[in-house]
């Protein structure tokens, strides 16, 4: 009876691990379905980050933020934080926003890890009721 318990504790151990959003995500290109970047998400002060590790495509490795304003204007893509502020609601993270450095362009964001593949996370950005939804391939450690 021990011997099954423990089983089941660490199989729900196991499952609350795996839905977490925290880890390293593979970005997928919208339009070519290739893999762009390594966004490491991570928690600090209670919120949810995500920080560009590294861009795939070598010939764009040192691509900088020219589109973007502010502090982030013309500094590198790769070691920037896209992800901001967001708060966890449930299974979903909310309240924060989303840098497009491609774009320039900063939306409110939604994050949630697919409940059929813990491996997948979505990724939804926002302009008033119009929204874009990125599916991103969790790191296998």
């Amino acid at each position: 009876m021990k011997t099954i318990l423990s089983l089941m504790i660490l199989m729900f151990i196991g499952t609350v691990h795996a839905q977490s959003v925290t880890g390293l995500w593979i970005t997928i290109d919208d339009d070519s379905g290739a893999e762009k970047s390594l966004v490491e998400i991570y928690e600090m002060d209670g919120k949810i980050y995500g920080k560009v590790k590294e861009i795939l495509n070598k010939d764009r490795a040192g691509i900088v933020c020219d589109r973007c304003s502010g502090e982030k204007k013309d500094q590198p893509v790769q070691g920037m934080v896209i992800i901001e502020d967001m708060k966890k609601d449930g299974e979903v993270y909310s309240e924060g926003t989303i840098l497009d450095p491609e774009k320039g362009k900063e939306y409110k964001c939604k994050l949630w890890v697919d409940q059929d593949n813990p491996n997948i996370l979505n990724v939804r950005g926002y302009i008033a009721f119009l929204y874009r939804t990125q599916y991103w391939k969790r790191v296998e450690e």
